[in-house]
């Protein structure tokens, strides 16, 4: 009796911890030419200082745009 009531407490643990688990997904990471940023974007770092200025960003980064490098500011949508 007492493997039977171990086996069943073992399962309703295990199917409530799996009821319970949050998964985080992943947020969309939306993109914007920045419009602070003057001249061939060169590093990223600077990109992101620069978009973090303009407000609603969190970040940016360079990105070639046929033969420029820009800046692209990026924030979670």
């Amino acid at each position: 009796m007492e493997k039977k009531s171990f086996g069943l407490s073992l399962l309703l643990l295990i199917v409530f911890c799996t009821e319970v688990m949050v998964v985080p997904t992943e947020s969309r990471l939306c993109e914007s030419q920045s419009h602070l940023f003057h001249g061939t974007c060169l590093s990223s770092h600077n990109c992101a200082s620069v978009c973090r200025n303009e407000g609603r960003f969190s970040g940016g980064r360079c990105k070639t745009q046929g033969v420029r490098r820009r800046c692209f500011c990026t924030k979670n949508c």
